[in-house]
């Protein structure tokens, strides 16, 4: 059983920036893992951020293209996501997923149903 502890959120202004790790324990390593970002706004449906398969691919929701990077150091089995530029509409609780086995196709990076281990999250408030 995989467990997946967020570190990083906060409160930030308008073009601000965060990064976000994502410890994974009970597991001897995460290389064999696809793993993600995902958030959810009040009100809406937890969305895919970011994701990065087993062999390092990654790929990114349209609205943060070019502003959020996510990495991973499976040697410290941890994820982490730059966050830079950030707006208001980021607002939300950031959660780091993992699921065993590469992705058969890319969008399942940024599909929730297709990760089994979640962390509890970590909050980002963007203010104007």
């Amino acid at each position: 059983q995989v467990q997946l502890d967020e570190f990083g959120g906060g409160s930030v202004q308008s073009g601000g920036s965060l990064r976000l790790s994502c410890v994974a324990s009970e597991v001897s390593s995460i290389t064999p893992y696809r793993m993600g970002w995902f958030r959810q706004a009040p009100g809406k449906e937890r969305e895919g951020v970011a994701g990065i398969d087993t062999n390092g691919h990654t790929t990114y929701e349209d609205s943060v293209e070019g502003r959020f990077t996510i990495s991973r150091d499976n040697a410290k089995n941890t994820l982490y996501l730059q966050m830079n530029d950030l707006e208001p509409e980021d607002t939300a609780t950031y959660y780091c997923a993992a699921e065993a086995g590469a992705a058969g196709h890319e969008w399942y990076l940024l599909a929730p149903p297709k990760f089994s281990y979640w962390g509890l999250g970590t909050q980002v408030i963007v203010s104007a």
